[in-house]
């Protein structure tokens, strides 16, 4: 008879990084949820899992409360660039709040540990640098990255709340910026707006001098953090940061996308969005010294593998 080790669910699990992740958890024989309501998800993602025995796929959407005994739960449902979680805010409040609120409840009544996908954006524009864990952020409560910011803030206070109040065993990621195959291509995300205008020769939209700083982590790193959180010992709640601690320009980031991908774009210079961080970067020593991770994936390597998915699907 199979045996799998574990029953994990996955909500998001269409998503960029929600589809990585359980193709990861499904390779180590574990028996795999993956729940998505595909608004920014795609079944596309995940259709190379579909036949297996240990996977399964569900529509549903978080908003509303779902009964299932799993062992283990990966939050990740929550749409995370600002195009498509400014399309309708009020959803995307509902999805981190409320999605946290009954993931935590099937949590507490299944016994079941529950890793958050936080952001760094609740640091938002940060007076820090680099960002600590113990830093409280600089988020502006009213602004159009509200939705997304306080959402995951408010979040983090649910997950901290049933753990000291219920005793649910918590874990919490705060992700920074991450890159790969299966990016959605039209998400407005840096990475994936860059290779897209230079596949298809536009011209490459810096917003300001393009001197603001990100640090880019590449999808097999970031995973590998996740997985590693959730299997630590149970007094490691986190929050913890999971990033690249190499920092570039976002110019300097246009440029080697040009220079990968052959292209001719030209450049050209957008007015800043507002509240619009002008610099992040982790910093990841407690990642280092309890999970005994950092990425390893250099920049041009990971950039190869994501013009090479974007080429495919064009």
């Amino acid at each position: 008879m199979l045996h799998w080790q574990k029953r994990i669910l996955v909500t998001g699990g269409a998503g960029f990084l929600g589809s990585h992740l359980c193709e990861r958890l499904a390779a180590e024989e574990n028996d795999v949820i993956c729940l998505d309501n595909f608004f920014t998800g795609s079944k596309r993602n995940v259709a190379h899992l579909l036949d297996k025995p240990n996977f399964e796929l569900l529509r549903h959407d978080l908003v509303q409360p779902i009964l299932l005994e799993v062992d283990e739960i990966y939050n990740l449902a929550c749409p995370a660039s600002p195009v498509h979680y400014q399309y309708n805010p009020v959803k995307t409040v509902k999805t981190s709040v409320m999605g946290a609120i009954n993931m935590l409840g099937l949590a507490k009544r299944v016994k079941a540990k529950i890793l958050q996908a936080s952001t760094s954006e609740v640091y938002g524009d940060p007076r820090e640098h680099p960002q600590r864990e113990a830093y409280w952020g600089h988020v502006n409560p009213i602004g159009r990255r509200a939705c997304y910011d306080e959402g995951k803030r408010c979040a983090e206070t649910l997950f901290f709340d049933y753990h000291r109040q219920n005793g649910v065993n918590i874990r919490v990621a705060r992700i920074f910026n991450t890159y790969g195959p299966r990016m959605h291509p039209n998400d407005g995300r840096v990475v994936s707006n860059f290779i897209m205008q230079a596949l298809n020769g536009k011209p490459i939209t810096l917003y300001g001098d393009g001197l603001q700083t990100r640090s880019f982590c590449f999808v097999d790193d970031l995973i590998e953090g996740l997985m590693r959180l959730m299997a630590a010992p149970d007094d490691f709640t986190g929050p913890v940061n999971l990033g690249n601690p190499d920092e570039f320009s976002i110019k300097e980031l246009a440029e080697r996308i040009v220079r990968l991908t052959g292209s001719s774009s030209m450049f050209v210079h957008e007015p800043l969005p507002s509240d619009d961080p002008l610099q992040r970067r982790p910093d990841i020593r407690l990642a280092m010294e309890r999970l005994d991770w950092r990425p390893g994936t250099p920049l041009e390597d990971g950039l190869g593998k994501t013009i090479r998915y974007f080429r495919g699907i064009l």
